[in-house]
């Protein structure tokens, strides 16, 4: 194995060889290895999200018609580090009556269910911490963890702000997580795998974006609920209930919470790029460089690794981009619209296009016109339901035009 061609592994080896040099059996020196790169992960996610701080502030602020952090450093880039100290200076309090076992796990709970999703998430093609064959299902379950750290929070503070927050925010959760998960089937029908590695490698030819645009869009909105942000914050309803289910955690506890929204928002621009826009994939580049049809344009295997990183976490940080857009662009959503637009509109929707997805997989899939085919289909699936909104909306009008109508004659006479 050579080190330009494989570098992640080849290092794996490399140490695996100089521990078992030191007496180590096999076993014990393969766990060491592994607890290493888990580390090395863990690292690289924790520094991300410190920078991540940094770019929330600047884009909101361009946003606002406001410069952002611009003091502490270069482009204000020591501001998050400076944040840091003061969260970590900062008085911790827990509240009389609290519980202080849950309370005090409930953020890293929280930190620990975003952490865990990056263990599935193939940076570059020989860049991934776990292959695991139900990948989307590991998704599901360790996005649950953030679910039960929220209900741990509101309960285990013994505040009614606090555990109304941590109900709502559950509520919102869960009933997201639908429309989610049905969309999460339509990749896996698509290119025969429940493997996120697998799911990216099908993508070398054509994105999933194009086969299924209509499950990018839902994965996307119901991944923005999930997380909590606008305009799905009711969490954070300030009018209501001053700042939900963590209004009582103080310094590096509430830092935690919020450094999990940060990189739990990027995690999900990642699963979006993975499972709809290629992932690591760069147009033309294969393992061994760049193909213009038959010319080789040949590069070191580190090279190709290293643009594969790169593409991956530039499309990560577009769907976080987009992720904040939406936030700092729209208002906040009632609480029985949001749950009506979710029961009414989207989940039905999400189901549809897996009916239709799932037919047409089968019906064009020995055709010379699948891809075609497969967005021709979601093109139809949503001028349908934009007709069926279109009716909706004008029976809704007709009938408070109607309503309204007595006090309208009443005002005239």
């Amino acid at each position: 194995m050579m080190f330009w061609s494989d570098p992640i592994n080849f290092i794996g080896a490399w140490l695996h060889s100089v521990f078992s040099g030191w007496g180590m059996s096999a076993g014990p020196a393969g766990t060491l290895v592994a607890f290493l790169g888990i580390l090395i992960l863990i690292v690289f996610a924790l520094v991300l999200d410190i920078m991540l701080v940094w770019v929330e502030r600047k884009v909101v602020a361009r946003f606002q018609d406001r410069l952002g952090p611009n003091r502490i450093g270069p482009f204000g880039l020591i501001q998050p580090f400076a944040d840091i100290i003061k969260l970590i200076i900062k008085e911790d309090i827990t509240p009389e009556g609290a519980d202080k076992v849950v309370y005090n796990i409930a953020p890293v709970l929280a930190a620990t269910a975003v952490i865990l999703l990056w263990a599935i998430l193939p940076i570059a093609g020989t860049i991934t911490a776990v292959d695991l064959n139900v990948a989307l299902l590991f998704l599901v379950a360790a996005g649950s963890l953030g679910t039960l750290a929220i209900i741990m929070a509101g309960w285990a503070s013994n505040n009614k702000y606090a555990l109304l927050g941590a109900f709502r925010m559950v509520a919102n959760m869960v009933s997201y997580e639908v429309p989610m998960v049905v969309t999460l089937l339509i990749p896996a029908i698509i290119t025969g795998t429940m493997s996120v590695k697998g799911i990216t490698e099908f993508q070398s030819g054509v994105w999933l974006v194009v086969l299924s645009p209509l499950a990018a869009v839902i994965f996307t909105i119901s991944a923005i609920a999930e997380l909590g942000r606008a305009p799905f914050d009711l969490v954070e309803a300030e009018s209501e209930l001053t700042a939900g289910f963590n209004v009582e955690y103080s310094g590096m506890k509430f830092g935690w919470f919020y450094a999990s929204e940060l990189l739990h928002s990027y995690t999900f621009g990642g699963f979006i790029s993975v499972l709809f826009f290629g992932g690591w994939q760069v147009p033309f580049l294969m393992a061994d460089g760049f193909h213009f049809g038959s010319a080789l344009v040949a590069l070191p295997g580190i090279v190709v690794t290293l643009l594969q990183a790169v593409s991956f976490l530039v499309k990560a940080m577009i769907g976080y981009w987009v992720i904040m857009w939406v936030k700092y662009s729209m208002p906040r959503v009632r609480i029985d619209h949001m749950l009506a637009f979710n029961w009414k509109f989207l989940t039905p929707l999400s189901l549809a296009v897996l009916i239709v997805t799932a037919l047409m997989d089968k019906l064009l899939a020995s055709t010379n016109f699948y891809v075609l085919g497969m967005f021709l289909s979601n093109v139809v699936l949503a001028w349908i339901t934009i007709e069926i909104l279109r009716g909706v909306g004008r029976r809704q009008r007709k009938a408070e035009e109607t309503a309204l109508q007595p006090a309208m004659d009443a005002a005239h006479h």
